[in-house]
């Protein structure tokens, strides 16, 4: 089993060497049908797999098709890392799709979607007023428990000992 350094350093040279073998070296041309990057190559404890993470910019139809291409390359990319890269055995590698890019941007628009519609019913306000309820249970939401806490510019000091 090998360290987590070195887990982390034959991830970051597979990141790098696919990275190269995807802007030319793999020839087959369903790879170029969208645009390619490798986001995160994760590799196992003992360095016998890697889960190399690929995001693709394109239309479904191009996403299949380049993940069929890459794939396909599969036993290239291996054999290159192979010469590329000094290992006593290299890894399997698996080309897995990275979606989190969509899901990220998916989140964001339906919170920018759900702060539109609260700000066109005026929910901030009714929000607010309901902050204010709070005082009377105990809730200080308006700061004034600090004047009591920390002393003014007027004490000397002398309250503190």
């Amino acid at each position: 089993m090998a360290n987590s350094r070195r887990v982390e350093r034959v991830a970051s040279l597979i990141k790098r060497e696919v990275s190269h073998m995807l802007m030319g070296d793999i020839k087959d041309d369903r790879v170029g049908a969208g645009m390619v990057s490798v986001t995160d190559v994760d590799v196992s404890g003992d360095l016998q797999h890697a889960k190399v993470f690929v995001s693709i910019y394109g239309t479904e139809e191009a996403r299949a098709e380049t993940m069929e291409g890459l794939k396909a390359a599969t036993g290239f990319v291996r054999s290159e890392l192979g010469q590329r890269i000094r290992l006593r055995r290299t890894p399997e590698i698996l080309f897995k799709e990275d979606t989190s890019m969509e899901r990220g941007t998916r989140v964001l628009s339906l919170i920018n979607q759900l702060s539109q519609e609260r700000e066109e019913k005026g929910m901030d306000d009714a929000w607010f007023e309901a902050g204010e309820e709070g005082d009377e249970a105990g809730d200080d939401l308006d700061g004034d428990f600090l004047d009591d806490a920390i002393p003014s510019a007027e004490d000397d000091g002398d309250d503190l000992a």
